[in-house]
């Protein structure tokens, strides 16, 4: 089963910018200023959750197939 990186992504990306936001409401800083760093923020956990999301596909992938091989050599050993 291959992970979908988009929706992880933008669903953390959005989690991420809300945080942001609130975060930078709480300590007082002006409306645009947290718009614009809560936005670069969201593209910087976009950008490496989906990196992060295709490296473990990359990785299961490459799993699935070494086990396959490995059944399969396995089975012409036995006969």
């Amino acid at each position: 089963m291959v992970l979908q990186p988009r929706p992880i992504a933008f669903s953390l990306a959005v989690v991420g910018f809300f945080t942001l936001s609130i975060v930078g409401t709480v300590v007082g800083l002006a409306p645009d200023t947290c718009c614009t760093r809560a936005s670069i923020g969201a593209l910087v956990v976009y950008g490496a959750v989906s990196a992060a999301v295709r490296a473990i596909n990359m990785i299961l992938t490459r799993a699935m197939i070494a086990s396959q091989v490995n059944k399969d050599t396995s089975g012409e050993n036995e006969n």
